[in-house]
């Protein structure tokens, strides 16, 4: 039983090997041919833009956070109306496993991956991007989100302004 077994298990490998070995190979020829990617390929990581051109990373460092080889790293800053960026973003594509865990933490959806497979490089410093290098002027994928309209953050309205919620409570109310 268990000889009948074996040879037919290794009958079967050698077809698939006898099968595909008359076939013509499928060959691209990469530099002139690019391959399309599918749809939710992930790849090179870019920082997008509001629709009305303002940067959508508020320097929260929850991508940071979600990172598992901690290859993203930021620096936060305060505008003089209020409202929060990154001074400086850097992310380390010789350590990124382009997991998308950093997008999937962002709340402003600054953080997005592109189909952009070609980021090869033989010096590993060409490798680190900053913030300009990341930087697109596109609002990627969601092109109607603004983070500080959505949000109700004092920057566009004042607290509690927004047509979804409520005016903040005054805590002096609260007191005996």
């Amino acid at each position: 039983m268990n000889l009948i077994r074996g040879i037919k298990g290794t009958a079967q490998a050698y077809w698939i090997t006898l099968r595909t070995m008359f076939r013509k190979p499928v060959t691209i020829q990469y530099p002139e041919q690019k391959r399309q990617p599918f749809p939710r390929y992930r790849a090179r990581i870019v920082l997008t833009r509001d629709p009305d051109g303002g940067e959508r990373c508020v320097a929260c460092y929850l991508c940071s956070a979600a990172c598992p080889v901690d290859c993203i790293s930021m620096q936060a800053a305060e505008a003089k109306d209020g409202r929060r960026y990154a001074e400086w973003f850097r992310i380390n594509f010789t350590r990124c496993i382009f997991c998308g865990l950093c997008t999937e933490a962002c709340p402003t959806r600054a953080i997005q991956m592109t189909s952009d497979y070609e980021i090869c490089n033989r010096d590993p410093l060409d490798l680190v991007y900053e913030k300009t290098d990341l930087l697109i002027d596109d609002t990627g994928k969601d092109p109607d989100y603004n983070f500080y309209r959505h949000a109700g953050i004092g920057v566009v309205n004042p607290r509690g302004g927004n047509e979804d919620e409520k005016p903040p409570a005054d805590v002096r109310d609260l007191l005996p």
